[in-house]
């Protein structure tokens, strides 16, 4: 299978995208802990290493990657959204 981004652990919300995305795209994704396979539909156009929701986040909740806090999303966020500087507050700074 063709997978358009990753997932770095089963706690993640967030996968990262290995090809570019396009809006309305189903796109399939590969947990690289367990190899099991997820599809969700993109809602942007999301450019290669760059990251869409898995699930909805709420405003104020962690955004997870590598089983680790990154950022906290600024709104609320749904499945297939591009996540980036327009959503998060990074939590390096």
């Amino acid at each position: 299978m063709n997978h358009k981004f990753l997932i770095h652990g089963r706690e993640d919300n967030v996968g990262v995208a290995v090809q570019d995305i396009k809006t309305g795209e189903k796109v399939t994704g590969v947990f690289l802990d367990t190899n099991q396979e997820t599809m969700v539909q993109s809602g942007h156009d999301i450019p290669l290493g760059h990251k869409i929701a898995l699930k909805p986040v709420k405003a104020g909740e962690a955004v997870l990657e590598y089983g680790e806090t990154i950022g906290k999303a600024t709104r609320n966020i749904s499945p297939g959204e591009w996540v980036h500087i327009h959503n998060i507050k990074s939590a390096r700074w």
